[in-house]
């Protein structure tokens, strides 16, 4: 099962004139029964929901007031994930004539015509808020704040990834939630720009369409109509003809074969690159050590200790964290049973949370050999998302090739490796001479006409940053981090690692928990960084709140310096050192 869960709007899409028909409610409830769960992503206010919609039990979660709400429908427990506008802000739009206004948790709302009046007030009182529009609805909410940052709460809460979600909305503000989801679908009474964005776009308006949509993720949700968005796409290469040549972000089994030193592991690395880059989870099975160094990944395993299952489970909790699982500590008579363990527990967590997003078995031949014979009704039918590297296909289980549907040949030999794997599937594969250029390979797609001849990008990850580029290079304006606090009386930047430390070190502590509690550190190592896995160790530090800066800081040190070589001289703390 792909989509775990499904995050809606109300007013236009599951409700027309503020109700919800009963069909609706029922498509909802069956949803549910399939082992589903639903989010409900509002802009109105908690109080008047509940007035007149009395089935908020339907959802695991609410997220109202446009994103500043979150509220559980089983305990009653409302949580304000943003401030409210000062008092003297909302008493000065009423003085200026702003009718119609409602004051929530943290939301301002009023209508049109009064936009211009509320953007005058802001400026006046130089507050930085923002103004999202709603059909005519004019709502105000601190900087930040959108339907997206509610819904990634409340999906944190549920342990579930954003690539396991679909979003369906009607409206303005309903853009930034639907964009964070895997699949985003409108209803047919959307304004043109939801729909112009959506995925998937109902034939009927309204709940009639969320009923069609329920229907077809019930049937068959893999078969759902929608468009290749290059927003999903994983990056692979480009064609003979100069077109992206992508994989599907949610395909079937891909083998990876080339002789040693072909360059096959460069191919793997660039698959690997695009799934960190889109932040999809993978848990990548390395028997021989050749991703010890990955980064974007937690490594668990060596050549002197053996990796646990507890430890790659304990990782693999985390939505945003993937996992390396070494085996060179594993005799190579033991790798097979021992692998065995790990898939069906991995399998297993498919099923519970739809990820690991992706599971690559590197050497897959000595996991899963020739002579291998899988338990019973261990592998599916159809392999999803599996990436099996290996030298030649006749080393591999029979079981496995069988379910391969896209074959991608590396080096001088992939023209035999080619004829090699269709004579043992017993199938026909067009011929083709040698790849002639660097990084080209063959790539066989089951159903495609012919062969495509691919050059495959190169891995980032052939670009190290122990290079020292993020620790004492000069990031650009755009992409430091700057503390400045709450009132922005500070306006300190850090163009680097090193001087985010130093800085960090020396910041009041009011300043570090201010950025601490907004989730600052992690957003830039995701976004100025740009390494993901430096932020969800960050993003683990921040959920867990450590009792005060030395602490927490002392994790994110150590946390930058696994990752980045640091020069000698930079100073490290000890936590609770005078």
């Amino acid at each position: 099962m792909r989509y775990h869960i499904l995050a809606t709007d109300y007013d236009g899409t599951i409700a027309e004139h503020g109700a919800v028909p009963e069909d609706v409610l029922e498509a909802l409830r069956r949803f549910i029964g399939s082992g589903r769960r639903l989010v409900l992503v509002t802009g109105r206010e908690l109080p008047e929901l509940m007035g007149i919609f009395p089935h908020l039990d339907l959802f695991e979660l609410v997220v109202a007031e446009n994103g500043a709400v979150l509220h559980s429908p089983k305990t009653r427990e409302n949580t304000a994930l943003a401030e409210r506008p000062p008092q003297t802000f909302i008493e000065d739009l009423r003085a200026r004539g702003v009718e119609r206004m409602s004051v929530g948790e943290a939301i301002v709302a009023t209508w049109e015509p009064h936009s211009t009046t509320v953007l005058e007030t802001i400026r006046d009182h130089g507050l930085e808020l923002q103004v999202v529009f709603n059909k005519g609805a004019v709502m105000i909410l601190p900087a930040g704040v959108n339907k997206a940052t509610g819904l990634k709460t409340a999906l944190e809460r549920l342990g579930v990834s954003p690539h396991n979600v679909v979003g369906v909305g009607d409206a303005e503000n309903d853009h930034s939630f639907l964009r964070l989801c895997e699949l985003s679908a409108a209803v047919a009474n959307a304004l043109p720009a939801v729909k112009e964005e959506a995925d998937f776009v109902a034939a009927r308006d309204h709940g009639r369409g969320v009923v069609d949509l329920v229907d077809a993720l019930l049937e068959d949700e893999l078969a759902l109509p929608r468009k290749a968005l290059p927003r999903r796409a994983i990056s692979f290469g480009v064609d003979a003809d100069g077109n992206a040549f992508d994989f599907e972000p949610y395909a079937g089994c891909t083998l990876i074969c080339g002789a040693s030193a072909s360059g096959k592991s460069s191919v793997a690395k660039r698959i690997v690159d695009s799934l960190r880059e889109r932040d999809y989870q993978f848990c990548l099975v390395d028997p021989e050590g050749d991703y010890e160094e990955l980064e974007g990944a937690v490594v668990i395993g060596g050549p002197d200790v053996e990796p646990t299952l507890e430890e790659a489970m304990q990782v693999l909790e985390d939505f945003l964290a993937s996992c390396v699982v070494c085996m060179t500590g594993v005799s190579i008579s033991q790798r097979p049973q021992q692998f065995v363990e790990f898939l069906t527990e991995l399998l297993n967590m498919r099923v519970r949370y739809g990820r690991p997003h992706w599971l690559i078995f590197d050497e897959a031949h000595h996991l899963m050999p020739a002579a291998w014979q899988p338990p019973n009704a261990l592998f599916p039918e159809k392999l999803v998302n599996v990436l099996l590297v290996t030298v030649h296909p006749e080393l591999l289980s029979p079981d496995m090739l069988r379910r391969v549907e896209q074959v991608v040949a590396v080096g001088e030999t992939a023209p035999e490796i080619l004829a090699r794997f269709a004579e043992l599937r017993g199938i026909d594969i067009p011929r083709a001479e040698a790849p002639s250029r660097q990084r080209e390979v063959l790539v066989w797609r089951a159903g495609a006409p012919r062969l495509a001849r691919v050059r495959v990008h190169p891995p980032e990850s052939e670009h190290r940053r122990h290079t020292r580029k993020y620790a004492e290079g000069n990031l650009p304006p755009e992409r430091s981090f700057y503390f400045r606090g709450k009132n922005a009386q500070l306006n300190l930047r850090a163009h680097n690692l090193i001087r985010f430390l130093e800085l960090a070190e020396g910041i009041d502590t009011e300043t570090w928990n201010f950025h601490f509690r907004r989730g600052d550190y992690s957003r830039w190592f995701r976004e100025g960084i740009k390494d993901p896995a430096l932020a969800a160790e960050a993003e683990r530090v921040e959920r867990a709140q450590p009792a005060d800066k030395s602490e927490a800081l002392a994790f994110l040190r150590s946390a930058i310096e696994r990752r980045y070589t640091l020069p000698a001289d930079v100073p490290i703390p000890v936590p609770g050192a005078e």
